[in-house]
């Protein structure tokens, strides 16, 4: 195959020389039947002179050397915080010093698998993600907030199979034991990415209203007086519930519904879902159902004021709401 931006191909190449050389034609002639310039001709019949058939192919565009590539000691660096961080390239540009776009080389080069295919405790790649190029942002806090439910397993009293393996867990000695799931309302603003969540034991359409409304009491705390559309999947608590139709009257809100098995439209909190799986829910091994909600309200502190957002430029949502980022 020729090289992308190539006017002939190797068959051209051979009728090139073939008729300069063996028939003895004006390279000219032959260039502007051709298609070519008389220099891209004399190129090629030089090459053909030079290497024979060989020459007619196609060399590598790489550089012989490339004195500014990253040191292969800088490049393990990078591949090591990858490792051990679990994060994308703005994290660890920051612990690495390695400017970001040089991190995303790196990490290309060494086919480094991406976080959203991996699993978040090993790092091992598990799954194939659904991309789409169409985005959009909300030009102004409280246009719309996205809402979702997230359910994880409880733990159980001393830790689970994460702490102790399959065989080793309260559950595997006691197959019929079922200590159910917490779940996990969130909800995120769209213009700013500022985030709230709650840890409840249900998704019932009076859980989900009482949510909502002490999620826009935490968003009025933080300068989002007014919330205009709240856009949500089409589960029964939020599509059916009169509890929930009524908390939405009562802020004055818009209901939007996704496309039925299109969760990707609903994005953002999506989104949220997973970095808050991957850094809070799954981090670490917690040894009880208590331990990890307890860490859930600082994590989102975290989460709002100091961890960068990349589709902030690096900055945490809190700063959107500031006046100074």
């Amino acid at each position: 195959m020729a090289h992308a931006n190539a006017r002939l191909t190797v068959h051209g190449r051979r009728l090139l020389v073939q008729r300069v050389r063996d028939q003895g034609r004006p390279v000219a002639h032959v260039a502007k039947e051709l298609g070519v310039s008389r220099q891209c001709a004399h190129r090629w019949v030089r090459r053909y002179d030079t290497e024979g058939q060989a020459g007619l192919y196609d060399r590598s565009s790489r550089p012989h050397r490339t004195p500014g590539r990253t040191s292969p000691r800088d490049e393990q660096r990078v591949l090591q915080q990858r490792r051990r961080l679990r994060r994308g390239p703005a994290f660890i540009a920051a612990a690495t010093g390695v400017p970001e776009r040089t991190v995303t080389r790196i990490l290309r080069r060494h086919h480094i698998p991406r976080l959203a295919d991996c699993d978040p405790l090993t790092g091992r790649p598990i799954r194939a993600t659904r991309h789409t190029t169409v985005r959009y942002e909300h030009d102004r806090p409280g246009a719309l907030v996205h809402i979702d439910v997230k359910k994880i397993g409880r733990i159980p009293d001393g830790g689970g199979w994460r702490a102790h393996g399959r065989t080793g867990s309260r559950l595997a000695r006691h197959k019929h034991a079922r200590i159910g799931y917490d779940h996990v309302h969130a909800a995120v603003d769209d213009h700013t990415r500022l985030a709230y969540a709650e840890i409840h034991p249900d998704e019932t359409g009076a859980t989900t209203a009482a949510f909502l409304r002490r999620a826009a009491a935490f968003f009025a705390a933080h300068g989002i007086t007014r919330i205009e559309r709240v856009l949500t999947d089409n589960a029964w608590c939020y599509r059916r519930s009169r509890e929930f139709t009524a908390a939405l009257a009562g802020l004055g809100a818009r209901h939007k519904l996704i496309r039925p098995h299109c969760p990707w439209q609903n994005g953002k909190v999506e989104r949220f879902n997973r970095t808050l799986a991957a850094e809070w829910a799954y981090r670490q091994v917690f040894t009880s159902n208590t331990q990890r909600t307890r860490r859930l309200a600082p994590w989102l502190e975290y989460y709002n004021t100091r961890r960068p957002h990349t589709a902030l430029g690096g900055h945490p949502p809190i700063t959107r709401l500031s006046p100074t980022p």
